[in-house]
């Protein structure tokens, strides 16, 4: 799968979906925090949203303007969703078209449950899909466009089950060990090993927080063949148990 949809997958609103907000002074909720702007100007960290524009903001900063908005927050849920989202920044803009800021006069009046949702999840998507395809940010998201990293990071996303070792990932990109291994380590900002090693132990974090599913055919699912091995390979990561986590992540999605 792509990061782009892991990190979609573990974005979820908070169920208060769209609201209409008046901005002058305040701090985002933790979070990521969505205004759609529609009239006005919004100001976070120097980024500036006009009508029609949309503006995302990462964790709590301060939010300065004179506007009106449709507006709502959404958790990030779970390891991998953490890690992905890592790479946005703490305030972004994704440019609006024209009627943009007429349609969302139009959100934000009525709506309630699963329709306000699915429309302040609608914008959500196209605001970080639009700033995913113009920028190339850092870490994973500069490394997917690269032409040797970017194959790898594909292949340890979509099958991380496999037996990789640094050979057969340099074979995906079809360069020599030490090539892909500096190159790796440059745009990724760790060993190519090492973040495989993390990718799985957070997807197995996920799936031990989202399903029944035992410790072993966790560990099967994220490329280990024992549970004991897998074991200390998470609490490596993450400080506690395969068990542990059970309970752990669970209190915290």
């Amino acid at each position: 799968m792509e990061p782009f949809d892991e990190l979609l997958r573990g974005v979820r609103a908070d169920g208060a979906g769209v609201r209409r907000v008046e901005v002058s002074g305040t701090r985002a909720q933790p979070g990521l925090t969505l205004y759609a702007v529609v009239s006005g100007e919004i100001e976070v960290l120097g980024k500036t949203a006009g009508p029609g524009d949309v503006l995302v903001v990462r964790g709590s900063v301060p939010v300065r303007g004179n506007a009106t908005a449709v507006s709502g927050t959404y958790e990030v849920m779970g390891p991998v969703a953490r890690r992905l989202a890592a790479v946005l920044p703490d305030a972004l803009v994704a440019p609006g078209t024209d009627g943009c800021a007429e349609f969302y006069g139009t959100l934000g009046t009525g709506e309630t449950g699963v329709v306000a949702d699915r429309l302040l999840d609608w914008i959500m998507v196209c605001a970080l899909r639009e700033w995913f395809d113009r920028e190339h940010g850092t870490g994973w998201l500069a490394a997917l466009s690269d032409e040797v990293v970017g194959p790898v990071l594909r292949a340890m996303h979509e099958r991380p089950a496999e037996p990789w070792t640094l050979a057969s990932l340099a074979a995906e990109a079809g360069v020599a060990r030490t090539t892909l291994a500096g190159r790796f380590a440059k745009l990724v900002g760790s060993p190519p090993l090492t973040y495989l090693t993390e990718w799985r132990m957070a997807v197995a974090a996920d799936l031990l927080t989202e399903s029944s599913a035992t410790v072993a055919a966790v560990a099967r699912r994220v490329g280990y063949a024992d549970a004991f091995g897998f074991s200390a390979a998470f609490k490596r990561v993450h400080g506690f148990s395969p068990s542990e986590c059970r309970s752990r992540c669970a209190a915290t999605a």
